[in-house]
């Protein structure tokens, strides 16, 4: 498995923000966005590219472009924070959806919604700014591979070594790109020092 972790005083900046308890859904919102762009600037380096032949005012030339379509396959609902970013990057990326929900007596997570494009022939970046057990973003691997995808990549804000190992052993073929790996995960399956719930912060909610 491939482990990318960003080494950027912008994402360290953007971190901050987003570990600050007292970082309003705003800021917060801004601080999530900022980071995103960063990881699809990553993520860009998994993409395959041809040559094309360019006319430029002066001459004739050749430039490398983008060989493959891409889809983005935010895990719901925290996921959502990361998907403007990656298109302002991927403009023409297609959407999926897959809906996960962390049952909070087992930690696992439970399946509720699942809608994708066609996935075979593309580059498929699921998103999921938390990392912790890496059960969901393993039960998400699992579905995107059953509908076809073969060139897949993980994108998180911050992981947990557990989930990280987890994604290793369940899915080798499954490339990382992380914002950050944390200490570890609490008895309560919380990512330490981590930044609370995500999803909650980001959409104002309790």
């Amino acid at each position: 498995m491939e482990l990318m972790v960003l080494q950027n005083p912008l994402s360290d900046e953007c971190l901050a923000v987003l570990r600050d308890h007292r970082t309003p859904a705003g800021a917060f919102r801004s601080a999530g966005r900022r980071i995103s762009l960063l990881l699809a600037a990553e993520a860009g380096k998994c993409l395959a590219t041809r040559e094309a032949p360019v006319e430029s005012p002066l001459e004739s030339t050749v430039c490398r472009t983008l060989a493959q379509e891409v889809v983005l396959v935010p895990i719901l609902r925290a996921g959502l924070g990361m998907v403007d970013a990656f298109l302002e990057l991927f403009p023409d990326a297609e959407i999926g959806h897959v809906g996960l929900e962390r049952n909070e007596q087992t930690a696992k997570a439970d399946s509720y919604y699942c809608k994708l494009p066609e996935l075979a022939g593309k580059q498929v970046f699921i998103l999921d700014p938390m990392l912790a057990t890496g059960g969901s973003l393993a039960m998400a691997a699992n579905v995107v591979k059953s509908r076809g995808a073969k060139s897949l990549v993980a994108v998180s804000i911050i992981a947990a070594p557990e989930g990280v190992r987890k994604m290793s052993e369940d899915h080798s073929d499954v490339s990382l790109i992380l914002g950050a790996v944390d200490r570890e995960l609490d008895t309560c399956k919380y990512i330490r020092p981590g930044l609370g719930d995500y999803g909650d912060r980001l959409m104002g909610t309790n």
